[in-house]
């Protein structure tokens, strides 16, 4: 089945943005770090349901600002500030506010960051709710459309690939999944689950990762996990697969109120040292993260291109 869309292109070229750019540089391609933990950090307060993607919007320089500290830092790849700009927490958010008009802004700013620079810029595209959240208060049928909306959105504002960033029910994701590769949209999905390893929503984490390579992601993802849930799923992974990585360094790791740090920038740079034997195509670092990080990761990466 072909999903019905409005607006996005017929066709796209950016299939084999990862592999031609991560081939080029012989090394996993750098993610950016938090956003949303570092504008807050900087005093800007949460709004309640769009979270720090309403600083696109109240505090635009400083959005502009922390993304061209992670390029500075050496990024391969920002993120834009989209995390709830998505139509359900618009519409719950009661704010009057154009979805498409709020999208677009905010990923103008990751572009202007970018300028002329040979960067990658990912559309993050959340779960239709907290990502956190198990129980839904929302219909298959309006999951569906938010997605839809938000990555037509975010890839003709100009994103070259859709990050699906902390998914963790497997009806969401597999509809964002048929619906990219249907449209041919470069996608990653990013997945969130237990210590258990299990999904949100019940079920085992390699089960789901087997069925999500069956719809041509450019990688899976793991990603706002703690580094020693992460320990076990490492073991298991498979190098030959494409497949990336990005941690939570949070110190209250799951209070969207109030993340600060809670691993040093050195010290994570050390717990990913551990990870680079299985080839991840990227890695990066998620809540309570900093440019910082970004830094020590990119010096991480050199000393492994200089052995």
């Amino acid at each position: 089945m072909k999903w019905q869309t409005t607006l996005i292109p017929k066709q796209n070229n950016n299939m084999d943005l990862f592999f031609s750019f991560a081939k080029r540089i012989n090394r996993p391609l750098l993610l950016d770090g938090a956003m949303g933990s570092l504008l807050q950090q900087k005093g800007i307060k949460s709004h309640p349901q769009l979270w720090m993607s309403m600083a696109n919007l109240t505090h635009p320089k400083e959005v502009l600002k922390a993304h061209q500290a992670y390029i500075k830092a050496g990024a391969d790849i920002i993120t834009t500030n989209t995390f709830r700009t998505n139509p359900v927490s618009i519409k719950k958010s009661n704010e009057i506010i154009s979805g498409f008009d709020f999208v677009q802004k905010s990923v103008k700013l990751a572009k202007t960051a970018v300028g002329d620079k040979q960067i990658i810029i990912a559309g993050s595209n959340p779960p239709a709710e907290d990502c956190y959240q198990v129980k839904r208060t929302i219909s298959k049928k309006e999951i569906e459309a938010n997605h839809v909306e938000h990555i037509e959105y975010l890839i003709t504002s100009g994103c070259n690939f859709i990050l699906n960033e902390t998914q963790s029910h497997l009806d969401e994701i597999l509809f964002v999944a048929k619906f990219c590769n249907n449209n041919s949209i470069p996608y990653v999905m990013s997945l969130f689950f237990t210590n258990k390893l299990k999904l949100l929503s019940g079920e085992n984490l390699f089960d789901v990762i087997r069925t999500i390579e069956e719809f041509s992601p450019l990688a899976i993802s793991l990603n706002c996990i703690l580094p020693k849930t992460f320990q076990k799923v490492f073991r298991k992974l498979n190098k030959d697969k494409s497949w990336g990585f990005y941690l939570n360094c949070g110190s209250d790791a799951f209070n969207h109120e109030n993340i600060t740090c809670g691993i040093s920038p050195i010290d994570y740079s050390q717990e990913v040292k551990k990870y680079l034997k299985k080839n991840p195509i990227f890695i990066g670092s998620c809540c309570g993260s900093s440019p910082n990080h970004t830094k020590e990761l990119q010096k991480l990466l050199d000393e492994k291109n200089s052995n």
